[in-house]
């Protein structure tokens, strides 16, 4: 079980919103508008994907590195090994 799975609803209708988001910049820019408008969504639709990031982050850290940590040995080292270069990833973003 992932460390998500008791809020996957909830992660699904946010991703869904964000895909009506980039539908609607699909729109707008096939409807040529104003350039600062475009740019204002596509922060905004950012702002919504690095949120769904971070979420989902905490939860990998507060379920699988804790049960590996717990648990302890090469597991351990590699789960917290992955969450650092997954946070180094959203860092660079």
């Amino acid at each position: 079980m992932r460390g998500y799975t008791g809020d996957k609803e909830a992660y699904l209708k946010r991703l869904r919103r964000i895909e009506g988001q980039i539908r609607g910049l699909q729109r707008m820019v096939e409807n040529d508008e104003y350039c600062i408008d475009v740019l204002t969504q596509i922060a905004a639709a950012t702002k919504a994907l690095q949120a769904v990031s971070l979420g989902l982050m905490d939860e990998h850290l507060k379920h699988c590195v804790a049960e590996a940590i717990a648990e302890g040995g090469a597991a351990a080292e590699e789960k917290v090994r992955e969450a650092s270069e997954a946070i180094a990833r959203l860092v660079r973003s």
